[in-house]
Order: C-alpha cells, then sequence, then structure tokens
C-alpha cells in the first residue's frame, strides 16, 4: 500500500467513528452488524494505525450507519 494515501485512510477511519457514535452505536454493535471482529472496527477507527479497508466493507459500513458512501470520501 502506497503511503501517498495514508492521511485519507485515516480521514475515513475517523469519519466512520464520527457517524457510528452520532448513530449511537458502540464498535462492537457496528462490529455485530457487520459480522467482523471488535477489533477489525478498532483498527479502522484508530487514528495511529494504518487500516486500509475495501470499497466492499466501506459501502457495508455505510449501509449499516445507514448513510450514503461518499460523505466518508469527503474531506473538508
Amino acid at each position: 500500500m502506497q503511503e501517498e494515501f495514508r492521511d485519507n485512510y485515516i480521514r475515513i477511519g475517523l469519519k466512520i467513528s464520527y457517524y457510528r457514535k452520532t448513530k449511537g452505536y458502540t464498535q462492537e454493535e457496528l462490529a455485530a452488524k457487520l459480522e467482523v471482529a471488535t477489533s477489525f472496527i478498532g483498527q479502522i477507527e484508530a487514528p495511529n494505525i494504518l487500516k486500509p479497508i475495501s470499497l466492499d466493507t466501506l459501502f457495508r459500513i455505510a449501509k449499516a450507519l445507514e448513510i450514503e458512501p461518499y460523505k466518508f470520501l469527503v474531506f473538508d
């Protein structure tokens, strides 16, 4: 994975965390909805861990949080 996208993956993780909290879900609850390990969600959201995710995963997270996927990719 190229380092040039590091900041974008970190931003995506932070946005996932933001929208998860807005919906009132814990990491455990989101992980259960996605049928993944809680540690996987923790790695995605952690600002000090670079955890690339696939578009399929991004779409699944967006669906679970009931938001449009593009919202994770808008960097203000």
